[in-house]
């Protein structure tokens, strides 16, 4: 009986305060959804946290705490969101559209591992050991990727100019 009365004073508690927990969890976070999914998260980790006993402090604590997490994985999600898009190889004018389609292009086709070497390498500007490292590969694996590579291009691009 007194797990009963427990869960009664919990929810008496939580209908005399969820709209102000509700307003803050609203004020943290960035949409009304993500306040109810960090106001949840916050009520449960407080039911277990403090035993089933209310605790308004560690409530408001909890939904600042959530909202911080949730933000910081939104944010990562959203930069590696963007990182995967196909990027603008080149960016600057070239007189040479056509060239610069095709290459483009070209770079497409390329093996998955060596346009990875030859982006963070070119377009990165990292060093092949940087290189190894990002991508858990031998210095080695990565300079022979990049002129395998390279190679592949300039003989595209022989091909175009004779």
């Amino acid at each position: 009986m007194a797990n009963r009365d427990t869960e009664q004073d919990w929810n008496d508690w939580l209908g005399e305060h969820a709209g102000r927990f509700l307003l803050f969890a609203r004020q943290q976070t960035r949409c009304g959804q993500d306040a109810e999914d960090v106001l949840q998260e916050a009520l449960v980790e407080t039911w277990k946290r403090a035993g089933g006993r209310p605790d308004n402090a560690l409530v408001f604590a909890t939904i600042h705490r959530r909202a911080i997490d949730l933000a910081r994985r939104t944010d990562r999600r959203t930069i590696r969101e963007k990182a995967s898009e196909a990027p603008d190889l080149f960016s600057g004018p070239l007189e040479d559209a056509e060239m610069t389609a095709l290459l483009e292009q070209e770079i497409r086709k390329l093996p998955d591992a060596q346009r990875e070497v030859l982006s963070l390498k070119f377009w990165g500007g990292l060093t092949f050991a940087e290189v190894a490292v990002a991508l858990d590969i031998p210095p080695g694996t990565a300079a022979s990727r990049y002129r395998l590579a390279l190679d592949a291009l300039r003989q595209i691009l022989s091909i175009c100019t004779i």
